[in-house]
């Protein structure tokens, strides 16, 4: 039996979450596919029960966070809006750092002018090491002055919350010993582990860790094993994925994306489903082989 919630940023949310990213354009960059389905998912999503949605207004640039505004706000009470800043878009699509105290300070902005709030309930500090060899696998070295910024507008009151993005166990007790932090969201998935250790460290803590490619990302997992299992349950592989996410530690958040209002179903599903232990045995095989 799972826990189906969890309290996050002085608020009880649903586990299973939305993460808006895939609403932008191809790439992440620029204008939704369909705009009507964009705001359809959304609306859909807080419907049934999602009140945790993860977003950047460096998703676009800009497009999610104004279609999150049009589709949701006035937003429910329950809701809680996850941010990210640190980074920012080049026109050719790159992703490039963003994070002296005057573009950090520019992010929080536009995110809060975008979503049309005077204050963010969670800011994530997504975290891009120079020299990095890929920029979805966290890095060493020392984030404090990419921090401190974000703490001192907490302080001003324009976010209420922070967290860390693509951070190192290190990275989090640098941050920690500078301002609270509520939430870590690394790269985690049944087939990439190298997380365990700090899921468990922040759970023992009261910190959420919400997994960004719970599902593969732009390389969708791929396992036979993962397959098998799926079809024994009557599960697609990505519910399988995710419903084990939910039993791997209390403190996971999700939030898979998508920008298909069938797809979003599908994902909700998975919290629905049960795993044993001897299911759950297998599954983590899954994850053990590949590492």
């Amino acid at each position: 039996m799972i826990t189906k919630t969890f309290l996050f940023a002085g608020r009880t949310v649903n586990r299973m979450g939305y993460g808006a990213m895939q609403l932008a354009g191809p790439g992440v960059f620029g204008p939704p596919k369909n705009h009507d389905t964009a705001i359809a998912v959304l609306r859909e999503a807080v419907a049934n029960g999602v009140n945790h949605i993860d977003t950047s207004d460096f998703y676009g640039p800009h497009v999610t966070n104004r279609l999150i505004r049009e589709a949701l706000h006035p937003y429910p009470d329950d809701l809680v809006i996850v941010t990210k800043v640190g980074a920012m878009r080049g026109d050719d699509g790159s992703w490039n750092p963003a994070t002296s105290p005057d573009e950090l300070r520019r992010g929080v902005e536009d995110n809060l002018a975008n979503l049309g709030l005077d204050a963010i309930d969670v800011v994530n500090l997504r975290v891009m090491m120079p020299g990095a060899t890929d920029v979805g696998l966290a890095a060493e070295g020392s984030i404090g002055r990419m921090f401190e910024p974000l703490a001192e507008l907490r302080q001003r009151g324009l976010i209420r919350h922070l967290g860390l993005s693509n951070v190192t166990s290190a990275q989090v007790a640098e941050a920690r010993a500078i301002a609270p932090v509520v939430c870590v969201q690394n790269q985690y998935n049944i087939a990439l582990r190298r997380d365990d250790a700090l899921v468990d460290a922040l759970a023992a803590a009261g910190i959420a860790y919400v997994p960004f490619f719970p599902l593969g990302g732009f390389s969708p997992i791929q396992s036979e094993g993962l397959a098998a299992i799926a079809d024994e349950v009557g599960a697609t592989r990505m519910q399988l994925a995710l419903a084990w996410l939910l039993h791997r530690s209390p403190n996971i958040l999700l939030i898979p994306g998508t920008s298909s209002v069938e797809h979003l179903r599908q994902n909700l599903a998975a919290a629905t489903l049960s795993l044993d232990d001897e299911l759950l045995g297998r599954l983590d095989a899954i994850g053990r082989a590949k590492g």
